[in-house]
């Protein structure tokens, strides 16, 4: 007799198109909601326009702009004005700069249990805190979807984890994903989703998205709470409770392997520079200085978050070495702030208020000293990711964070004694004024286009023999952020990847972009977990154009793999590190028998011209995927289905 279905199951079976529901296999799911931010989604849109559609098929999709808000030049104004007419032209909510960060922003006005939900950025997960499949994905999958065409993804592995007890005073959620951070690592996620039960019902829907935002960290396909009374509430407060349904996974449900966390056995943690898993307790830091504390983002930026720091600085002042930020994650929440005077609190005690934004997450402002210490409550902390090469950044909860301002130092929060119960008013400020809706009908509509948005590069069909030169190694772990960095030099460069492709692996060898030109293109060698970190798409799509034909790697990150392919570069899985040890940069490859091997599963050929050697590889494909990298990118693929 067949065992019951996990909650996420539930839903993608509800939801599924093609394929069979069994793990490792190729499954297409109908998807209701999109989501873009700015930063990936110009090019999501002008991929969308090619892709010749009159409106958006999904029963949702909204713009968001909330990563590159500082405007040093008119390229990011000129993306905005393209995302708002854009938008007004396909039937897309767009949502005004100033009204918050996408998953916050999603969180309290959209999202809804039961639905599903691809983002074109990696923390759209965040909405699995109400119950929600909610994928990240590159920004192609997205115009695909919004399109009106399946999803396709590997089925994942489901990992159940149970919940028991209850967290005491200081300790939060960001300790609890940070515990699992430190259990896992940022590879234990990779082909899962995890799955959250047990003693869940002391968790608000804030906290619970905190701990499926931070899903991403560890490589999983997306993470989600079941909904219940907790979710009901929540979106009462937001004014949705009508949209409430309860959705628990089957009361047999069998998972693929289950994880046991004692909430109450908990203790503040914190995340060394410069990788989310690298987890000790905060006492083994406790006086390390600290020059620059943040609190915001999408993971620690909502209502409940602000007003443990505005509790607990009420009265107190930020020590004199410290500059203290709070980046709220929404427009609701500076509201409420306002409303009730958190607000004049923090202002009182010399925290700098900054917009409701990505920003000091993205790169986007605020830098820290050279060699400075930087605490955070983000989800990343990748070296150089925070705009100053050398510095420090180290990622806690707001409750660490807060407390380690006043000090001036790491410092364990229990040492302030009482915690400062937080709870929720009876309701909070729903102000749509934030959001523009577009018309009935979008014809008339004139999309403007700016002068730093160029053509979609594209590549054509795959050829059947490629050779090149190794133009880059490079180690483990290698970041979106190391492939192509963010900050406010180069986001504003995401709609012209001419411009963009400059800055190529410019953090790890500033000549590469020159050398990929001169050489006609070429190839790269990784370690493990090739890709991880940002959906950006852009990681991709600039290696292209810049002519990278493939990626030699020991296991790459689930939405870059999925964006090299969907722009024809080949992710060719190295047999084992014998093999990566064997490649040098310098050295000339030829691969053959590309286009018999897509079609029949035979022939591929790996030569290494420079030793004299074969190269020991696998490809494995699913029969999409082959038809994608054969006709030499998603967008290619289809554009001909639909001439058809």
């Amino acid at each position: 007799m067949a065992l019951g279905l996990p909650l996420a199951y539930r839903i993608i079976a509800d939801h599924l198109v093609e394929g069979r529901m069994e793990p490792g296999e190729e499954v297409g799911i109908r998807i209701d909601q999109t989501l873009t931010q700015d930063a990936t989604g110009t090019m999501a849109y002008l991929q969308f326009e090619a892709l010749g559609r009159d409106r958006v098929a999904t029963e949702l999709s909204v713009s968001y702009v909330d990563h590159n808000m500082l405007q040093t030049g008119p390229e990011n104004a000129d993306d905005h004005r393209y995302l708002q007419t854009v938008a007004a032209r396909y039937g897309i909510i767009f949502s005004r700069p100033g009204n918050g960060i996408c998953h916050q922003v999603h969180l309290e006005r959209f999202a809804r249990p039961g639905k599903t939900l691809l983002g074109s950025d990696s923390h759209t997960p965040t909405a699995g805190g109400v119950g929600m499949l909610a994928i990240g994905a590159g920004g192609l999958d997205v115009a695909v979807a919004m399109a009106g065409e399946p999803f396709y993804f590997r089925l994942p592995r489901v990992t159940g984890v149970r919940l028991r007890g209850r967290l005491d005073p200081w300790v939060s959620a960001k300790d609890v994903i940070l515990e699992i951070l430190r259990r896992l690592t940022v590879r234990g996620g990779v082909g899962k989703i995890l799955e959250y039960g047990g003693d869940i019902s002391s968790l608000s829907v804030p906290e619970r998205a905190t701990i499926t935002n931070m899903g991403a960290e560890l490589g999983a396909t997306t993470s989600l709470f079941p909904s219940d009374e907790v979710t009901r509430e929540y979106l009462r407060l937001q004014g949705r409770e009508e949209e409430w349904v309860p959705l628990d996974p089957d009361p047999d449900a069998s998972y693929h392997e289950e994880l046991e966390l004692d909430l109450s056995a908990l203790e503040p943690l914190i995340a060394l520079p410069h990788s989310p898993d690298r987890v000790v307790p905060v006492r083994e830091v406790e006086g390390t200085p600290v020059d620059q504390v943040i609190i915001g983002s999408c993971t620690n930026s909502s209502y409940h978050d602000l007003m443990v720091a505005a509790k607990v600085l009420r009265g107190r002042r930020v020590h004199p070495r410290v500059s203290l930020a709070i980046a709220p994650g929404s427009r609701q929440v500076l509201e409420a702030l306002a409303q009730n005077g958190a607000l004049a609190d923090l202002l009182r005690a010399g925290a700098r208020i900054l917009e409701s934004a990505c920003g000091p997450c993205i790169g986007m402002g605020q830098a820290p000293p050279s060699g400075g210490v930087s605490l955070r409550t983000f989800n990343r902390n990748f070296e150089g990711r925070s705009g100053t090469p050398d510095a420090r950044v180290y990622l806690s909860s707001p409750e660490v964070a807060v407390a380690s301002a006043l000090e001036g130092a790491i410092i364990d929060p229990r040492r302030l004694g009482d915690f400062p119960e937080v709870s929720f008013p009876e309701s909070l400020p729903v102000d749509w004024n934030g959001f523009i809706f577009p018309p009935p009908r979008g014809e008339e509509v004139e999309v403007v286009r700016g002068p730093n948005i160029k053509p979609l590069p594209l590549r054509g069909p795959l050829p059947d023999e490629v050779e090149g030169e190794i133009l880059l190694k490079v180690g483990d772990n290698i970041t979106t952020d190391h492939i192509l960095p963010g900050g406010a030099q180069v986001l504003p460069l995401r709609s012209n990847i001419p411009a963009i492709s400059r800055y190529v692996f410019s953090r790890i060898d500033p000549s590469f972009a020159e050398r990929a030109r001169e050489k006609g293109g070429g190839f790269v060698v990784g370690g493990e977990n090739y890709g991880q970190g940002s959906s950006r798409e852009h990681a991709a799509l600039a290696p292209m154009y810049l002519g990278l034909k493939a990626v030699f790697a020991l296991s790459f990150a689930r939405i870059h793999r999925s964006n090299l392919i969907n722009f024809g570069i080949l992710p060719l899985l190295l047999s084992g590190r014998e093999e990566y040890e064997r490649l040098q940069p310098g050295d000339r490859l030829a691969i053959r028998g590309i286009r018999r091997f897509l079609e029949t599963g035979e022939g591929l050929s790996i030569q290494n011209l420079t030793r004299g050697e074969g190269v020991r590889v696998s490809l494995p494909l699913t029969g999409r995927e082959r038809e994608i990298l054969l006709a030499g990118g998603l967008l290619n693929l289809v554009r001909e289905k639909r001439k058809t």
